[in-house]
C-alpha cells in the first residue's frame, strides 16, 4: 500500500486519476452500481436537506472519500472504483462540463451582456489577474509541499475561477438586479473559457515555464477565441433551425438540444479549438424565441436535472480520489494552509469588487456600497475548478509524491466558499436592508392583491346567482378566501420620505414594471405568431437597452434608432440603379432606305452584340495577367503588344459603330462614354508603345508607358453592367425585408403598447400616476401608429403581402386551437387529430416561401375589406357603382371640424393625421360629467380606415379635422347613396354598421373584461351571440343576469331605475342593475348572451337597433 497514487505518464496508456494499478481484472459493471449508488443518495440528501446545496455535496465528498479510504484497504472496493482510478482527467472534464457550461450561459441575458460587454470583459480580466496574482503569491510563500514554479502557477490559475452556478444561486433568491447576475455570471463564463483555452494550449503543447513564450501563447488564445465563437455562433444557428422546426414534438427537441451540445464540444474541440467558449456562445445565442411555448421551461428543467446529477458525481469522485490517497500528507499544516488558501481567495474578491466598482456603477444606477459588499461573497469556487485540478499534476515539470492534494485543497475551498460566502451574502444583505421591498414596490405589491381581491369578490357574487349554490355558506367562503397583507412592511424604513414617495419614484418603479409588461407582451405575440421572430428579438433587445437608463420610456423612434439599415440600402439601390445600363432608353430614330445604316443598326441593338462584347473582356483576362506577370511578360513582350493592337481593334471596332447609329446621343450614356474613355486610354497605350521604340532612352516615356499599360485593367469594368440588374434585384429583395421587419416591429409595439395600457390600472393606485402613464403610452402609441403609415406609403405592395401572410397564419392558428379543443373533448379520434395537425403545420411551414410583395388590389377591391358589406356580391355591386375615387396631396384637408358630413371615405393608400377633442359619446352637456381634460389628441388613419360612419348615421356635425400627411387616394360614398342602400336593404344594413361599432368600442375599452368571449362580426350577425339595443329619451330596458352575460352602454346615457345612478358612455352596466332608463335622445347598448341563443329570436332583435360607438380611434376617425 505503499506505492505511488498517481502514476507517471505512459504514452500508450491514460494516466491513473489516482491510486494504484490493479494486479487483477477489473469489473466494470461494480462502477456502473457505484454510479447509480451515488445518484441514489445525492437524490435522498436532497429530499431531506431541500435548503442546502453545501450541506448534500459535503456529505457526499466525504461518503467519496469513505469509499476511498475503502479501496485504499480492501482489493474488492478497489475493483469496484478502479475505472474511475483508471479515467483520464480530460475524460472527466468533457463529460461533465459541457452540459453544465450551456446551462450557465443558456441563463445569461444575451441583451444585457451585449450593451454591457466591455464592463463584463474588464470585470473578467479584472477579476482573473488579481486573484492570480495574490493567490500565486501566497502559494509560492507558504506551500511547504515541493510543488515547482509551474505546478504553483496552474494551482492559482484553477482557483482563479468563479462557478457561473454558485456564483449567483444566492443572489437570484436575495431578488437582486438581473444586470448584476448577469455581470457575475458573465465574468466567471469568461474566465471559465480564458483557462479553458490556456490549459488546451497546454494540453495539444506542454510549455514549461523555462520555455515559455508569450507570443505564442497570445496567438494561440486569439486564435482559439475568435474561431470558437464562430463556430459556436453556426452552431447556435443550426439548433435555433431545428427547433424552428413545427413538426418536431417535445422529445425530439429535448433529445436534439442536449445532443448538439455534446456534439458541438466534440467537434470545436477535434478541430483544435476550445468547446467551452463555442458552448458559451451557443447558449448566449439561445433565448426563450427559439424554443416553442413551454419547451424552454422542460429544457431548464432537464438542464438543472443533469447539472444537480452531475455535481453530485463530480464531487463523489474527487472524493474517492482523494480517499485513496496515503494518510501521511494530511497534517495540521494542510488545515492551515487550506484556510489561509480561502482568506487569500475572499481578500482577493475584495479586492477585485473594489477595483471593479466604478465599473458596476456605470451599469447601474442603482449600484452603491452595499451591493459591492454583498457582492464581494460572490466569489464561489466550484466544479469548472475541481474538474480542471488533475491537470495541474499531468501538464506540471515535476512529479510530486502527493497528487491528491491539488484535488483536495481545491475540493475545500469549494466547499468553503459555497458555504461560509452564501451564508455571509445572505447575512450582509439582510443587515444592510437590501432585502427590504422599496415602498413603491409595495404600493405595487398592494394594488395587485387589491385587484385580486376584486376579482375573488366579483367570482363569489357571480356564484351567488347559481341555483346548485344557493345553499353554500357564503360567509365560510368568503373567509377562506380573503387574501392577507403579503407585504413585509416590517422591512420598510421609517423615514417619512420614504413614506411618502414622490411621482418620481413611483414613475420609475411603474416604468420598469411597463417595461416587462412590453417584453411579455413581444414574447407572447412571437408565441402566437403575430410576431416574427426576429422582430421580436430587436422589440426585446430595444427594450432592454432602454430599460436600465433612468426615466426613459422607449418609443419607436428608439426602435428605429436600435436598428439601422434601410436608409443605405436605399442610396445603395439609387447608386446601382444609376449605373445600370439601359440601351431600350436610347432615343433613336431608324434610318429611312440605308441599307448599310439597317444592318448596323440590327447589329448594336442584337443581344449577340452585347454578349461578344463580355466575351471579347474575357478573353483579355489571360493576356493581362501575363502582362502584369514581370517574368512572363519579358518573355512575351511582342505577343503582348499585338494582342494589344487586336483587342485594341475589337474596342474601337465596338464603338465605332455604336456612334455611327447613336452620334451625339452616344454619349448620353454612361457606359458608353466609359467605354470611349477606355478606347481613348488605349489608343495612348499604342502611341507610347510606339514613341518608347523610338526612344528607349527616354525614362519618363518608359514610365509613363507603364503607368499606362497598368491602366489596361480598366477594361474588365464594363463587366459590372451584367451584375448591376442582380445586385439591383438583391438590394431590393433586402429592403422589402427591411420594410417588412421595420412593420412587424411597429405593429408590434403598437400592440404591446395596447397590452401595458390595460395593465398600468394595477401597476400603480395613484391616480396622477395613472394620468401621466396613461399619457406616455397613448402618445407613444399614436407616433408608432405614424410609423405605421409611414412605412406602408413607402412599400404598399410589402405591407399587403405581410398582412396577407398574418392574416392566413391567423386563421390557421385559430384552427390549430380548435382542432386541440375537439381532440380533449373526444370528438375527433386522436389519429385523425394527429393528420389534420400535420395538414395545418404544413400550411403554416408553406408560409416560410410567400411572396415578398403582392401588387395592391384595384379600388373596387376595397370594398370587401368593409366587414359590414359582409362580401355579399348584390350590396358591393350596389356601392360599386355609386363609390368614387378621390385623391388628396399632402397638406389637404379632407373633412373639418363643425361642417355637415358629405360621406365616407375608405383609405385606399396613404396616411393622414386626425385632430379631436375628448369624445362626447353623444352624451348631452347637461348630463356630461366634468371632464378632466380638454387637451386635444392625435390619431393616425392609414390604409382600410374609414373616416366618417358615425357621422353620417347620426347626421350631425363632424367632430374633428382629418389632414393628409402624404399623397392619399380613398374610395368615397357620399351620403346619399349611403341612406339610399338604407332604403334598399332596410334594417339590416344599418344595424350592422351599429353592431360593428358596438363591438369595436367595447373591445378598444374593455378587451381584459372580453377575454374568451367569441365576439366575431360574422357570428355575432348570424347567430346573435352579441346585439344592440336602442333607448330613446326615458325609455326602459329589462336586464336579465341570467341570459346577458354583459351588458355595455357603447354610445349615451342611461339611469339605474332603482337607485337612479347614472351610467355614461363608454361604461359595463354592473350586475347589480336590473332595469335601466335612457336619458339621452339616442342611447346604444350592446348586450353579450350569457349562452347561445336560439336562431328564431334573431329576427326579433333586428327591429330597432342601432348606433355603437366605435372607440377612442374609431370616433375621430368614424364619427
Amino acid at each position: 500500500m505503499t506505492t505511488s497514487f498517481w502514476s507517471q505518464k505512459d504514452n500508450k496508456k491514460p494516466d491513473l486519476l489516482c491510486g494504484r494499478p490493479a494486479d487483477y481484472l477489473a469489473h466494470k459493471e461494480y462502477f456502473t452500481m457505484l454510479v447509480c449508488f451515488i445518484i441514489v443518495w445525492g437524490g435522498l440528501l436532497r429530499t431531506y436537506i431541500k435548503n442546502s446545496e453545501v450541506l448534500v455535496l459535503t456529505l457526499l465528498s466525504l461518503s467519496g472519500f469513505v469509499i476511498g479510504r475503502l479501496a485504499y484497504d480492501f482489493v474488492e472496493v478497489h475493483q469496484t472504483v478502479y475505472p474511475l482510478l483508471r479515467t483520464p482527467s480530460f475524460s472527466l472534464y468533457s463529460f461533465f462540463l459541457p452540459l453544465i457550461i450551456f446551462m450557465a450561459a443558456l441563463d445569461v441575458d444575451y441583451y444585457v451582456l451585449k450593451n454591457m460587454f466591455w464592463q463584463v470583459l474588464s470585470t473578467g480580466l479584472i477579476s482573473f489577474s488579481i486573484a492570480f496574482a495574490v493567490i500565486g503569491y501566497v502559494v509560492l510563500k507558504f506551500n511547504a509541499s515541493s510543488w515547482d514554479l509551474q505546478s504553483c502557477l496552474l494551482f492559482s490559475i484553477i482557483l482563479s475561477i468563479t462557478d457561473p452556478i454558485h456564483s449567483v444561486t444566492s443572489m437570484k433568491t436575495l431578488g437582486f438586479s438581473k444586470i448584476y447576475i448577469d455581470i457575475i455570471r458573465g465574468e466567471s463564463l469568461i474566465i471559465c473559457g480564458f483557462t479553458s483555452i490556456l490549459f488546451g494550449i497546454f494540453r495539444s503543447n506542454p510549455i514549461h515555464i523555462s520555455k515559455f513564450r508569450a507570443l505564442h501563447v497570445v496567438t494561440g488564445l486569439s486564435l482559439d477565441i475568435f474561431g470558437s465563437i464562430i463556430c459556436g455562433f453556426w452552431c447556435a444557428k443550426i439548433i435555433q433551425f431545428i427547433l424552428t422546426d413545427l413538426f418536431s414534438n417535445t422529445l425530439t427537441d429535448i433529445i436534439l438540444c442536449f445532443s448538439m451540445v455534446y456534439l458541438t464540444f466534440y467537434i470545436v474541440e477535434f478541430l483544435g479549438m476550445s468547446g467551452i467558449v463555442a458552448l458559451v456562445t451557443v447558449g448566449l445565442n439561445l433565448d426563450s424565441l427559439t424554443f416553442k411555448p413551454k419547451i424552454k421551461f422542460i429544457i431548464t428543467k432537464f438542464l438543472i436535472m443533469f447539472s444537480s446529477v452531475y455535481q453530485h458525481l463530480i464531487y463523489t469522485f474527487f472524493g474517492i480520489v482523494i480517499g485513496c490517497g496515503e494518510t501521511k500528507y494530511y497534517t495540521f499544516y494542510t488545515i492551515a494552509f487550506t484556510f489561509i488558501l480561502f482568506i487569500t481567495v475572499t481578500l482577493a474578491r475584495l479586492l477585485t469588487i473594489f477595483l471593479v466598482s466604478p465599473i458596476l456603477s456605470h451599469s447601474s444606477y442603482e449600484y452603491n456600497w452595499r451591493c459591492g459588499v454583498v457582492i464581494t461573497c460572490s466569489g464561489i469556487r466550484g466544479v469548472v475548478s475541481l474538474l480542471l485540478a488533475p491537470d495541474i499534476y499531468n501538464l506540471a515539470e515535476e512529479k510530486v509524491d502527493a497528487p491528491q492534494m491539488f484535488i483536495f485543497y481545491v475540493q475545500a475551498i469549494s466547499l468553503l466558499t459555497m458555504g461560509i460566502n452564501s451564508y455571509m451574502m445572505i447575512r450582509s444583505a439582510k443587515t444592510l436592508g437590501l432585502c427590504a421591498i422599496s415602498l413603491p414596490r409595495q404600493m405595487a405589491m398592494e394594488s395587485v392583491s387589491q385587484h385580486i381581491q376584486e376579482i375573488i369578490q366579483n367570482t363569489i357574487t357571480l356564484y351567488k346567482t347559481e341555483k346548485l349554490l344557493t345553499n353554500v355558506n357564503w360567509t365560510f367562503v368568503e373567509e377562506k378566501t380573503n387574501i392577507e397583507q403579503i407585504i413585509p412592511f416590517s422591512c420598510t424604513s421609517s423615514n417619512k420620505k420614504e413614506e411618502s414617495p414622490t411621482d418620481e419614484v413611483l414613475i420609475e418603479e411603474a416604468r420598469l414594471h411597463v417595461a416587462v409588461i412590453q417584453m411579455s407582451s413581444f414574447e407572447k405575440q412571437c408565441n402566437d405568431g403575430i410576431l416574427e421572430a426576429e422582430a421580436a428579438r430587436i422589440l426585446i433587445g430595444a427594450t432592454k437597452s432602454y430599460c436600465h437608463i433612468r426615466g426613459k420610456f422607449m418609443s419607436i423612434y428608439d426602435v428605429s434608432s436600435y436598428v439601422r439599415a434601410r436608409n443605405w440600402l436605399i442610396k445603395f439601390k439609387n447608386f446601382l440603379t444609376f449605373l445600370e445600363y439601359r440601351q431600350e432608353k436610347i432615343p433613336f430614330i431608324l434610318p429611312g432606305t440605308n441599307r448599310f445604316l439597317i444592318f448596323i443598326y440590327h447589329i448594336i441593338f442584337s443581344e449577340e452584340f452585347e454578349y461578344a462584347g463580355h466575351i471579347i473582356t474575357f478573353m483579355y483576362i489571360y493576356p493581362m495577367i501575363i502582362h502584369l506577370w514581370p517574368m512572363a511578360r519579358k518573355l512575351n513582350v511582342s505577343a503582348l503588344i499585338s494582342i494589344n493592337y487586336y483587342f485594341m481593334c475589337l474596342y474601337v471596332l465596338q464603338s465605332a459603330l455604336k456612334i455611327i447609329i447613336w452620334k451625339r446621343i452616344y454619349f448620353e450614356q454612361l457606359w458608353n462614354t466609359f467605354e470611349f474613355l477606355i478606347v481613348v486610354v488605349g489608343i495612348v497605350d499604342v502611341f507610347c508603345l510606339y514613341f518608347v521604340k523610338m526612344r528607349p532612352d527616354n525614362l519618363a516615356l518608359i514610365k509613363f508607358t507603364v503607368l499606362i499599360g497598368y491602366l489596361r485593367i480598366i477594361r474588365f469594368i464594363p463587366v459590372l453592367k451584367t451584375i448591376i440588374p442582380m445586385l439591383i434585384d438583391i438590394t431590393d429583395v433586402q429592403i422589402k425585408k427591411r420594410l417588412s421587419l421595420m412593420y412587424s416591429i411597429t405593429k408590434g409595439y403598437v400592440k404591446s403598447q395596447e397590452d401595458a395600457k390595460l395593465l398600468i390600472k394595477q401597476i400603480s393606485s395613484r391616480e396622477s400616476i395613472y394620468q401621466k402613464l396613461y399619457e406616455i403610452l397613448e402618445t407613444n402609441k399614436r407616433e408608432a401608429i405614424k410609423e405605421l403609415g409611414l412605412i406602408e406609403h413607402e412599400g404598399r405592395d410589402v405591407v399587403i403581402a405581410l398582412k396577407t401572410k398574418q392574416a392566413i397564419r391567423n386563421v390557421i392558428s385559430k384552427s390549430l386551437k380548435n382542432l386541440t379543443f375537439l381532440c380533449s373533448r373526444g370528438i375527433i379520434d386522436k389519429y385523425e387529430g394527429i393528420e389534420m395537425n400535420k395538414v395545418l403545420l404544413t400550411k403554416i411551414k408553406a408560409l416560410n416561401n410567400f411572396p415578398m410583395a403582392i401588387p395592391p388590389p384595384t379600388p373596387d377591391k376595397y370594398l370587401y375589406n368593409i366587414i359590414w358589406l359582409e362580401n355579399k356580391d348584390v350590396l358591393i355591386e350596389f356601392f360599386k357603382d355609386r363609390a368614387k375615387l378621390a385623391y388628396f396631396d399632402y397638406g389637404d384637408v379632407i373633412c373639418k371640424e363643425g361642417e355637415m358630413p358629405q360621406g365616407i371615405y375608405l383609405i385606399i393608400s396613404g396616411m393622414a393625421i386626425l385632430h379631436s377633442l375628448p369624445p362626447t359619446f353623444g352624451i348631452e352637456s347637461s348630463l356630461m360629467p366634468a371632464r378632466e381634460s380638454k387637451a386635444m389628441f392625435t390619431e393616425y388613419c392609414t390604409s382600410g380606415d374609414i373616416i366618417g360612419e358615425l357621422s353620417c348615421l347620426l347626421k350631425r356635425e363632424i367632430e374633428y379635422t382629418v389632414i393628409c400627411e402624404t399623397i392619399l387616394e380613398a374610395c368615397f360614398i357620399s351620403l346619399e347613396d349611403l341612406y339610399e342602400g338604407f332604403d334598399v336593404f332596410w334594417p339590416s344594413l344599418e344595424y350592422k354598421i351599429w353592431l360593428k361599432f358596438a363591438l369595436s368600442t367595447a373591445y378598444q375599452y374593455f378587451e381584459s373584461s372580453l377575454i374568451g368571449e367569441d365576439l366575431n362580426f360574422q357570428k355575432c350577425v348570424s347567430l346573435n351571440r352579441a346585439y344592440v339595443e336602442t333607448l330613446s329619451s326615458c325609455n326602459e330596458m329589462t336586464i336579465n343576469n341570467v341570459t346577458m352575460k354583459f351588458v355595455i352602454i357603447v354610445y349615451g346615457s342611461v339611469i339605474d331605475t332603482n337607485t337612479e345612478e347614472p351610467y355614461f358612455a363608454p361604461c359595463i352596466i354592473p350586475k347589480t342593475c336590473e332595469q335601466v332608463q335612457g336619458t339621452s335622445d339616442l342611447s346604444k347598448l350592446l348586450i353579450i348572451q350569457a349562452s347561445e341563443p336560439s336562431k328564431n329570436n334573431n329576427a326579433t332583435n333586428i327591429m330597432g337597433k342601432g348606433l355603437p360607438f366605435n372607440s377612442r380611434k374609431t370616433i375621430k376617425k368614424e364619427l
